[in-house]
């Protein structure tokens, strides 16, 4: 049986596709990208807020499309936009032909098998229950990987939905981390990026504490170049988490802290962290104990409530810190969270002005961090050669994967992907850095 993979979202998303593949492979099936001529594809979907949804939808019309051409078999839907729209999919999707939800990745086997042969199957397992991490068949750049420590989560912000999809805080055992990890290190992963929906609380609920540290001394023996972490709540950082970071030369120094706005009342109201008194005085501290930190946070305009003064402070709070870089989001009403019965709902239009605002502002501290790297040498991860641009691309530490800038450098030999160089900045462009490699 051929059977085509499909992953919407996040990286978290891309291991569960991966682990199911690993899964139907090893039961003797053919696994492929390429959807048409599948027996069976399986789609994972995102399903955290509308941009996602449509992205999920427009995908199931399109993969029916193939199947109404007779070159795709059948259609099996898992994932989160499965897990909070099962009814809804089931009566207004009639491309689908099996759905499952976030707790059942590891019997896709059984559910591919129900598809082909004619079945609607509908498997929906626990989402808080503890499961094994299984092999994953990988994909993308073997020189990068992502490692997830955790599933899950129990902050239940006010704005979000992910607790309601993915469960409750589950750890992953260490030893099985670890094991991992060695495996990922072995087959030749120079760059390692820990994730989890906040790997700040990793081990609390297994050990009784915060383990993340003691993890992360442990991954820092492996032979990884790189490990990146994502994300850090602006919460879970305490002295012993950022001597791990500021001591050990494999951990990049750089920083994804979602901090969402730095309005205490506002955050308050959203069960988050913090105010902006607070979250400067953590990014003077981590600046001040790791000397060379890019600090990344996300940030959400138009929550409800959100006064045109508290939009001002945020502006103020981007100005005087100078984060580096951040994902600015209009707030997205989502149905089933607490937020979306709120009083005091902003306007649309007027989160929206207020994002292109933002973004401006913190467009303008890239472009100053951007230039005060002009002169210096940076290690580079080489990506490959980009025909388009007639030159090599890659990453400095101070870039995550498909997040953040480039840099688009020259060489005078071949730079196999996957190899790290130093380059010299020269110029920059729209937010990315020029270079030549040194010597």
């Amino acid at each position: 049986m051929k059977v085509a993979f499909i992953s919407l979202g996040c990286s978290k998303n891309l291991i569960n596709t991966q682990q199911m593949m690993a899964l139907c492979r090893d039961a003797g099936m053919e696994v492929t990208g390429e959807r048409e001529g599948a027996d069976v594809a399986v789609l994972n979907t995102c399903g955290f807020i509308d941009e996602a949804k449509s992205e999920a939808i427009e995908h199931i019309i399109a993969l029916g499309e193939l199947k109404q051409a007779g070159k795709l078999g059948k259609l099996l839907v898992c994932g989160c936009l499965s897990q909070r729209y099962r009814e809804d999919m089931k009566t207004e999707l009639p491309e689908i032909d099996g759905l499952m939800g976030t707790g059942s990745y590891d019997r896709i086997v059984e559910a591919v098998e129900a598809v082909a042969a004619g079945e609607f199957p509908e498997d929906f397992g626990d989402i808080s229950a503890t499961t094994e991490e299984g092999p994953r068949l990988m994909t993308g750049p073997g020189y990068t990987a992502f490692l997830k420590i955790a599933e899950g989560c129990d902050n239940f912000c006010a704005f979000c939905i992910i607790p309601y999809l993915r469960g409750r805080y589950r750890s992953r055992p260490m030893e099985a981390v670890l094991s991992e990890a060695k495996a990922l290190a072995e087959s030749g992963v120079k760059e390692l990026i820990l994730i989890a929906q906040d790997i700040g609380p990793y081990g609390k609920d297994l050990y009784g504490e915060r383990r993340l540290p003691q993890l992360l001394r442990e991954l820092c023996r492996l032979p990884f170049h790189w490990i990146r972490l994502h994300y850090l709540y602006p919460d879970h950082f305490d002295d012993a988490l950022i001597d791990v970071i500021a001591s050990e030369p494999r951990i990049v120094k750089y920083l994804d802290i979602p901090m969402q706005h730095c309005d205490g009342k506002l955050l308050k109201a959203m069960n988050r962290w913090g105010d902006r008194e607070k979250l400067t005085a953590l990014v003077e501290k981590l600046r001040e104990r790791i000397p060379g930190v890019v600090l990344r946070t996300s940030l959400i305009c138009g929550l409800p409530g959100e006064t045109e003064e508290m939009f001002e402070a945020l502006c103020g709070f981007i100005q005087e810190t100078r984060i580096e870089r951040a994902g600015v989001f209009r707030y997205s009403r989502e149905e089933g969270t607490r937020a979306a019965g709120l009083p005091d709902q902003v306007p649309e239009e007027t989160a929206g002005q207020r994002v292109e605002r933002l973004v401006e502002l913190q467009s303008e501290v890239l472009d100053a961090y951007n230039e005060s790297r002009l002169g210096t040498v940076m290690e580079v991860l080489c990506e490959g050669f980009d025909a388009a641009e007639g030159c090599y691309v890659g990453r400095t530490y101070a870039d995550s994967v498909e997040v953040d800038g480039r840099v688009l450098f020259t060489a005078a030999g071949v730079v196999p992907a996957g190899e790290f160089v130093h380059v010299r900045i020269t110029d920059t462009q729209d937010g990315d850095l020029i270079g030549e490699t040194e010597e």
